[in-house]
């Protein structure tokens, strides 16, 4: 007997319709969905990017919490890493740039350059001391690797080491190109302005290669000198380098130089024999005038401006301990014995 089922057609119908209606219903439900993800997604996407512009600022650490940023990439330090291992870096090779070459002062007999009455007194009396470069490309860094390596940063750093409770600051007023006549257009707001207790002024090499008359740049330093000194400050000249392009000029530069010194013991202020003192580090301690001058035959080199700190800096430290010792030297005995 065939058995009747009366539903079983209904429901042979019913399947298709209901699989129909979910797939209808499923198409309908995912755009939906898809449209409801996607504002979400670019919101994300909107933020992140905004984040790479400019990121908020970490919350102020506590006590006893260090704030600690994880770097997006690992393999690669952040920025401020790279200027630190920089700084390291540059505080290293100062550290050690006379192991290659020692910095010794001319052999043979020295005299004292004489005390600056001025500066010592404030450094032994422990009140704060402004001291001036003054001069041209060599007092501005021209040839040095970093401005850390220029003379009057060098000279700060040794005084600071010497006297590590004083309040020392030493302002670099080199510009290059300059000599005496464009140095005294500016001698006011550059130095005086600035109430020195030292000037330090290095001059007469752009002279010299410009051929210059010596005796118009000593009338123009003296004048200097005179205006520097009514405001009390302590003096101390520097002459040219010994290099190339100097010695080049040998002539000019030997009269530049004579010039000078008898300025300097005129206005009895004190001076700083550069020419002698590098030319003594060529001709008897046999050093290579490529250790302290650079390619152009005109400028020092790192280790030059280092040396040329060194000595000055010794020199003002003397002058400090002379005062401390009651000896008040005479400022116009000139620093080393002509060579």
């Amino acid at each position: 007997m065939r058995c009747h089922c009366p539903f079983c057609r209904v429901a042979s119908l019913a399947l298709p319709a209901v699989a129909a209606f979910v797939l209808l219903t499923s198409a309908q439900v995912l755009p939906a969905r898809a449209q409801a993800v996607q504002p979400a997604q670019q919101a994300t996407l909107s933020d992140s990017a905004k984040s790479d512009v400019a990121k908020p600022a970490a919350p102020p650490a506590t006590a006893g919490h260090v704030a600690a940023v994880e770097p997006a990439n690992p393999q690669q330090k952040s920025l401020p890493s790279r200027a630190v291992d920089k700084v390291k870096e540059v505080a290293k090779s100062a550290g050690d740039i006379f192991s290659r070459v020692p910095c010794l002062p001319p052999k043979g007999d020295v005299r004292k350059m004489g005390s600056l009455p001025h500066v010592a007194r404030k450094l032994v009396a422990g009140e704060p001391v402004v001291i001036v470069a003054f001069g041209s490309s060599s007092t501005q860094g021209h040839g040095a690797t970093s401005p850390d390596f220029n003379y009057p940063n060098r000279l700060a750093a040794q005084l600071r080491r010497q006297y590590p409770t004083a309040a020392i600051t030493v302002i670099n007023a080199g510009k290059g190109g300059e000599d005496a006549p464009e140095m005294l257009k500016r001698l006011q707001t550059a130095v005086l302005d600035i109430k020195p207790d030292l000037v330090i002024w290095q001059v007469g090499t752009n002279a010299v290669l410009r051929n210059l008359d010596p005796a118009e740049t000593a009338r123009l330093v003296e004048e200097g000198i005179a205006r520097i000194q009514a405001v009390g400050a302590d003096l101390v000249l520097v002459d040219p380098q010994y290099s190339p392009a100097v010695n080049a000029r040998a002539e000019s530069a030997g009269k530049m130089i004579n010039l000078l010194g008898k300025v300097a013991e005129l206005r009895h202020v004190g001076i700083f024999p550069r020419f002698a003192v590098m030319r003594d580090w060529h001709e008897r301690q046999a050093i290579p005038i490529d250790n302290f001058v650079t390619a152009d035959g005109l400028h020092m080199s790192d280790w030059g401006y280092a040396c040329f700190a060194q000595l000055l800096g010794d020199d003002i430290i003397r002058s400090v301990g002379q005062i401390k010792r009651g000896v008040d030297v005479p400022a116009n005995v000139t620093a080393y014995r002509p060579m």
